[in-house]
């Protein structure tokens, strides 16, 4: 297997790992929060539009961290700096 080979088998290999961890951590967070303003609704009816605001807006920062985690992906696929430089190497 040459360097080119072991960069990209290294690029898809990050970009997965990256993927899967940066959307299972967000996934777990939102049921978490979902699951405790249900709970607090449950219990305090009358707060049910403070508690859904500060859910929304709890659910839209953890949902970054997802969106960050697809973008660094992207990146190691289409647009890693070690491309070029291979690619530079091998064409000659």
């Amino acid at each position: 297997m040459d360097n080119l080979a072991l960069v990209a088998v290294a690029s898809i290999i990050s970009a997965g790992i990256c993927i899967g961890i940066g959307a299972i951590g967000p996934a777990l967070g939102e049921g978490r929060a979902l699951a405790q303003a249900l709970a607090s609704i449950a219990q305090q009816p009358d707060e049910t539009n403070t508690i859904t605001r500060t859910l929304f807006v709890g659910l839209a920062m953890v949902e970054s961290t997802a969106i960050y985690c697809f973008v660094v992906s992207m990146i190691l696929i289409f647009a890693n700096p070690f491309w070029k430089y291979f690619l530079t190497k091998v064409g000659g």
